[in-house]
């Protein structure tokens, strides 16, 4: 007997998934997670890389089937998931998974909410496809590990996955079918980092060309179009072509009893993931106090080895490079309180107390810290005052994580402060109230209407 192989038994597995299969509380994080996506989708529209984008496939043209957040006009389903994906990556607040280094949302939500409108389905499909996409590619992404992250953007490489899987489900595909889509999404999974060298735009492409080719890879399969049968395990496959630490057996560990989707992070700073643990490390040691550079002596920073991999060399040169920036996101903090989306400008990143504060601040790993990686994040910080008072902070799970999450109401404020000034106040409400009933929504190519 033919052993089966990983694609065949996640598509298995995923292509009988139903919505009762979702417990309450999931379908309540799933809502949530949507909102969120869409808050930042929106905040994103006007920025360039996405106005580029938009110009392009407003060039392209295309039949009028899916919704384009950025200026609310439609194009087909594929263009759509294309540019919405760029627009919800842009401002550096859409969800992060911790353990898979992740960020599912860009690269899935809107694959799925494309092909939703499209298909003109129900909250509820869309509700499964979302959970079928995030399982998936979380779980693929995991299996790849750390050694992946430090050259692979996981959100374009194991987004492209969970794109075609989220797809799949809503198309109805049966599990032949959905191998092939996984088949065909491994063959165009990409996203190097080495664009962070010199502030290219392709940050917010890889999370567009996931959602693009994991959607465009299920449409095919839908046709008849075959892919490989072994693309995750396969000796020419992605586990050994991208990892040099991947784990097979944690792929299906516990699938259909443990949903690793439940344990994602909604963000609260505007920032890397990986500066956030220090910022609430500082936020805990000052207790709501703010200070001047002259105030402090020196501020000394532990982390974990794999935030220094992706951080130490990035200069705050943009607003955009300086999320990046440990000691400019430290500084923030330390000076105003916070890290949010004002808080990185061109006005800040020439500020003599901005400039002055960063000179203070001295971060390195820590090999106990590096150790929990990235099972968690961890931030330790100790703040020397020239007072010769010393003030510390320690934070494993740094607020939006699932073990100190932001409960619904946090979210929707979340959503209206991201969409502030972009849309009004009555349609930031009309859509809340529409996404957290979601489950009601008989046709959600409805959904983003007036």
């Amino acid at each position: 007997m033919t052993t089966p192989t990983l694609s065949s038994r996640l598509s298995s597995f995923f292509s009988r998934l139903s919505y009762s299969d979702l417990s309450e509380s999931q379908i309540t994080k799933l809502k949530l997670y949507f909102l969120d996506w869409l808050g930042s989708a929106i905040a994103g529209r006007g920025q360039k890389p996405v106005r580029i984008i938009l110009e392009l496939i407003r060039d392209m043209g295309g039949n009028p089937e899916s919704t384009v957040i950025a200026d609310q006009s439609r194009s087909s389903c594929l263009w759509a998931a294309l540019v919405n994906g760029a627009s919800s990556h842009m401002v550096e607040m859409d969800d992060l998974h911790r353990e898979s280094i992740l960020h599912p949302a860009a690269a899935i939500m809107p694959a799925v909410f494309a092909l939703a409108e499209r298909e003109k389905a129900d909250g509820k499909d869309l509700l499964s496809a979302i959970a079928v996409g995030y399982e998936a590619a979380i779980r693929i992404a995991v299996v790849v590990g750390p050694s992946h992250y430090r050259f692979w953007h996981t959100t374009g490489t194991c987004g492209t996955f969970g794109a075609a899987a989220g797809a799949a489900r809503l198309l109805g595909l049966n599990e032949e079918q959905t191998v092939s889509a996984f088949g065909s999404a491994g063959t165009q999974a990409g996203g190097l980092w080495e664009f962070l060298t010199n502030n290219a735009m392709s940050k917010q492409l890889h999370p567009g060309k996931a959602a693009f080719n994991g959607l465009l890879s299920a449409l095919l399969a839908q046709k008849g179009f075959t892919g490989a049968g072994k693309i995750l395990e396969g000796e020419k496959g992605f586990f050994k072509a991208t990892s040099q630490d991947f784990d097979e057996s944690r792929c299906l560990k516990g699938l259909g009893t443990e949903w690793m989707f439940e344990r994602n992070s909604i963000k609260y700073h505007a920032s890397c993931g990986h500066t956030h643990s220090a910022i609430d490390a500082v936020l805990q040691a000052t207790r709501g106090l703010t200070f001047d550079p002259a105030d402090i002596e020196e501020v000394s920073v532990l982390v974990y080895q794999g935030s220094l991999d992706l951080l130490s060399n990035i200069e705050p040169s943009t607003p955009y490079l300086a999320k990046f920036n440990m000691p400019f996101c430290l500084a923030s903090a330390l000076i105003y309180g916070h890290a949010d989306l004002e808080d990185f400008s061109f006005e800040r990143i020439g500020d003599s107390k901005m400039i002055g504060m960063m000179q203070k601040i001295r971060v390195q790993a820590d090999p106990k810290l590096s150790a929990m990686y990235p099972r968690k994040w961890p931030a330790r910080v100790e703040i020397a005052k020239r007072s010769g008072e010393r003030l510390t902070g320690s934070i494993d799970y740094p607020k939006g994580d699932p073990e100190n999450p932001l409960g619904e109401p946090e979210v929707v404020a979340k959503f209206k402060m991201l969409t502030k000034g972009l849309i009004t106040e009555t349609r930031a409400d009309k859509l809340c109230g529409r996404v957290l009933s979601l489950n009601e929504v008989t046709d959600v190519s409805a959904l983003l209407n007036p």
